[in-house]
């Protein structure tokens, strides 16, 4: 459920914890009385006032800056009232209970009123809420705020900052206005049976419609990449004990994450890290070597190795690790094709060899041999062996390194963003969400459907007319001209209060 808009708010505006300045921010109609109990005046719009915080007795709570934005010009749409002071949690607490005492005191320049009837603490994400609803900001843009306060890369951060000048939003609502002009055409021809004339042939309809595709099309590519800036690719590191997990992790990383010993089932539970590679956050886990039960030492590297096979079937691409030093035993490979069997359907596999500095070959030496042992493998009267090693994500090839040295680092990490889909340069790249992307992918669904129609004749312009009107309201939903309250709630809920 939406909140009360009719009722002003207040919150703390800044993260929790000491800090050199903290913010207390309100947001309502009629702020002047309010002002004056806190601040002691009311001051020019827009000029920062610098003077004492009044407590109730007239002493000063604190001393700092006080900001007036009038409506229809601040952030929300309505009056705002901004107070800078030192960003210490006992002092804002204060300065947010004084708000609040404040409001309800007897209006001394209008008797029979409280100076700010119904003020209360603004729950998560209202501030930026109300801005949407004051149209202030469309939903991509107030989406965008959110996405870049949580930003984990220097990209993401640029991303989001791009969505919110409306790199997303302008060319979305560019495209809906070229379709109301084509369903104007379309429906006014309804309306009118009686002129009988080629429609579609004479207003293009058809060409039209592959141009708006093609715009489309490239727009949906585009918010994939900022949709995989902004989640991130979930990577699992698995393979046998002792293969080089965490000296994986611990290398792609550059800190000492992970505990590494030469004894199999160091590894008990997840060890997970967030790194970036050309500015894409990849969540990177570590887990449990993978072997049978009965091979495990304890119930705890058990429930390890449990855990370990729900991050594979979870994740977005599994780094499935070889040693290169104990390919050519039998105990080994036989454990290699068990793994293979028990990967999930679909797994997106890139297939790394580990220890290249241990094996004492020339680099185009040591690649011919595993792509002997790739070929043996794929033509193996054994399906699973050959599944093992020979199933490749993407066409890519094995990736050779040595966790120790970091040689063939940079090779899987390009790999990684291969596997990811990532091809736009970042400075291009505006953030989006998968809400964004299933909006526009309906939205070109209806648009093919919408050609057929058109290639039938003008006898299916009422069908045509329908699959105009679904593409426009899929599109509408990016920007949140059509928007449930259900929707509203689960996108600004996850806001942080004040925000």
């Amino acid at each position: 459920m939406l909140a009360r808009l009719d009722q002003p708010i207040v919150a703390i505006a800044t993260a929790a914890g000491r800090g050199a300045v903290g913010i207390v921010r309100v947001s309502g109609r009629g702020l002047d009385s309010l002002m004056r109990a806190v601040v002691g005046r009311v001051g020019a719009p827009r000029t920062a006032h610098y003077g004492p915080f009044l407590a109730a007795d007239g002493s000063a709570i604190d001393h700092g800056l006080a900001l007036r934005f009038p409506a229809p010009h601040s952030y929300t749409g309505e009056d705002v009232l901004e107070l800078q002071a030192h960003g210490g949690p006992v002092v804002l607490q204060l300065l947010l209970a004084r708000c609040l005492e404040a409001a309800a005191e007897p209006d001394p320049d209008a008797p029979g009123r409280l100076r700010l009837a119904g003020l209360r603490l603004a729950q998560p994400g209202e501030f930026t809420e109300r801005a949407y609803l004051n149209d202030k900001l469309d939903l991509a843009q107030a989406e965008a705020v959110a996405d870049l306060i949580d930003a984990s890369t220097e990209a993401a951060a640029r991303g989001a900052a791009r969505s919110l000048s409306g790199a997303l939003s302008q060319p979305v609502s560019q495209l809906r206005e070229a379709l109301i002009e084509l369903r104007a055409l379309v429906e006014a021809t309804l309306d009118f049976p009686e002129e009988e004339i080629d429609f579609l042939q004479k207003a293009d309809a058809i060409g039209r419609l592959d141009r708006l595709a093609a715009r489309l099309d490239g727009l949906l590519a585009t918010a994939r990449q900022g949709a995989l800036l902004r989640e991130g690719l979930q990577v699992v590191i698995a393979g046998q004990p002792n293969a080089g997990k965490s000296s994986l992790l611990n290398a792609l990383a550059g800190a000492e994450l992970a505990i590494v010993t030469p004894i199999p089932g160091t590894t008990r539970d997840k060890v997970s890290e967030t790194l970036q590679i050309e500015g894409v956050p990849v969540h990177v886990t570590d887990t449990a070597g993978l072997r049978e039960d009965t091979q495990a030492s304890d119930e705890v590297e058990r429930i390890g190795i449990a855990r370990s096979w729900q991050a594979i079937a979870q994740a977005d691409a599994v780094l499935l690790l070889h040693d290169l030093t104990r390919l050519d035993q039998p105990d080994y490979r036989q454990a290699e094709a068990q793994i293979a069997g028990r990967l999930p359907a679909g797994a997106r596999l890139l297939h790394v060899f580990n220890k290249a500095d241990a094996i004492g070959l020339p680099a185009e030496a040591l690649d011919e041999r595993i792509d002997a042992i790739v070929a043996a493998t794929g033509n193996a009267t054994d399906a699973e062996t050959g599944a093992a090693m020979h199933a490749i994500t993407d066409d890519l090839a094995p990736i050779r390194l040595s966790a120790k040295t970091g040689a063939g680092l940079d090779a899987l990490r390009r790999a990684l963003l291969h596997m990811a889909g990532w091809q736009a340069v970042p400075e291009g790249v505006f953030i989006a969400r998968e809400r964004h992307l299933h909006a526009m992918r309906a939205a070109a669904t209806h648009l093919a459907a919408a050609r057929d129609w058109a290639s039938q004749g003008d006898h299916a312009l009422d069908l045509l007319a329908e699959e105009l009107r679904l593409s426009h309201d899929a599109l509408g939903e990016v920007i949140g001209a059509y928007s449930s309250d259900e929707l509203l709630g689960d996108i600004f809920g996850r806001f942080c209060i004040g925000k």
